[in-house]
């Protein structure tokens, strides 16, 4: 379900993705935007989810600042 794998931005280094689930949180190897799919991806619109980038910039909470 999960398109991180998929995206521009992806840097492969062991992690599985799904960056938009606050108990994973960001990358801890990406660190460079260079395309985001997230609003292609079926759990941000199952999880009404508005921003992107969740793999540099955070959980849709942290984005949001809480």
């Amino acid at each position: 379900m999960c398109t991180c794998p998929s995206c521009p931005t992806w840097v492969e280094c062991g992690e599985k993705g799904g960056f938009c689930f606050p108990a994973i949180g960001k990358s801890g190897c990406i660190s460079e935007e260079k395309g985001c799919i997230c609003t292609g991806c079926p759990v941000y619109e199952k999880m009404e989810l508005k921003n992107m980038y969740y793999c540099i910039r955070g959980s849709e909470k942290e984005q949001m600042g809480m």
